[in-house]
């Protein structure tokens, strides 16, 4: 499959993932995106791609801004700040990361978002029995 067809692909699959989506499966959506492109920033670093490597974590690092900035800190209390927390600890060790050629940073990242998602798909579960 070519690259352009695969990106439309994704494309197309990302719009029927997102159109009826909750809120909780927002952030999965979101979570999934991160660790797909965590997987691609790793392999860039491993591959010595330099430019690639630096638009991954790029990618990687706007996607946690955009977790963090959905997130109600006026009314979330201290799961919230905590949160808000892990999301900048994740862009920073990103950031030390890209400027090392860490892949073990990536990897570190990749487990703290790996547990959150599971977390968010436990209360999708939870929810969903509601």
């Amino acid at each position: 499959m070519s690259h352009d067809a695969y990106q439309s692909y994704q494309s197309v699959n990302l719009n029927a993932q997102t159109a009826q989506a909750s809120p909780v499966q927002l952030v999965i959506v979101l979570m999934d995106g991160l660790l797909d492109e965590l997987a691609r920033a790793r392999g860039h670093v491993v591959a010595q791609r330099y430019e690639l490597k630096a638009r991954s974590l790029d990618k990687c690092v706007a996607i946690i801004q955009g977790l963090s900035s959905a997130l109600e800190t006026d009314t979330g209390g201290e799961v919230v700040d905590n949160l808000a927390r892990l999301y900048e600890y994740c862009a920073e060790r990103l950031y030390r990361a890209g400027v090392d050629l860490n892949e073990a940073l990536i990897d570190e990242v990749s487990k703290l978002i790996h547990t959150l998602r599971n977390g968010w798909v436990a209360v999708q579960g939870q929810e969903a029995r509601g």
